[in-house]
């Protein structure tokens, strides 16, 4: 492997000022500590704050090429993010995000399910210019996948570039829970 993959996570809370500590902060913080994976994490509470915080990673840091995940942990219905109380389709998304995102791996937690067709998800990479989207299919909330698939998704994403192989000992290592969270990748 040429380089470390570094994360960026952004993750929607109620109200960025507050000073309460998420399980995602404790979780990255024990990710670099135990797998050794840098990351950078940001709070928004509106679209402005996601924007926002994505063009700061974009024009501000020059080490954005390291960053290949963008880890999305953003609450809403299938194929919409809540922010604020308001809900913003994949397609919005994707033009929030148009052309910015080549060759990186966009990844939501289980906040939200993700459950894109074929032209929803070919429409998003276009746009994006994205490599991969990768999510869940299931609401199941009793289960955070920020402690459990998520780790090991980015752990062996940072072993192996090819992502079919990822999945595929995703699911060879962690079947149970792969399918109980229903797992997808969309390439």
């Amino acid at each position: 492997m040429e380089h470390e993959k570094f994360i960026f996570c952004l993750e929607a809370i109620p109200d960025v000022d507050s000073t309460n500590m998420t399980e995602v902060v404790s979780v990255l913080e024990n990710i670099v500590i135990q797998q050794g994976i840098a990351s950078i994490y940001k709070a928004c509470d509106t679209i402005e704050g996601f924007e926002e915080s994505l063009g700061v990673l974009l024009y501000e840091d020059h080490n954005f090429k390291d960053y290949e995940i963008i880890y999305l942990i953003m609450p809403g219905e299938p194929n919409n993010i809540c922010l604020n109380d308001y809900y913003y389709s994949m397609e919005e998304i994707a033009e929030l995000l148009e052309g910015r995102m080549k060759g990186k791996v966009i990844h939501f937690a289980n906040k939200k399910i993700l459950d894109l067709t074929d032209e929803e998800s070919q429409y998003f990479l276009d746009v994006t210019g994205a490599r991969a989207i990768s999510g869940y299919g299931s609401d199941l909330s009793e289960i955070s996948s920020v402690s459990t698939l998520d780790r090991v998704f980015f752990s062996l994403y940072q072993e192996n570039d090819d992502l079919k192989e990822v999945v595929e000992l995703m699911f060879q290592k962690h079947y149970s829970l792969c399918k109980l969270l229903d797992f997808r990748l969309y390439y």
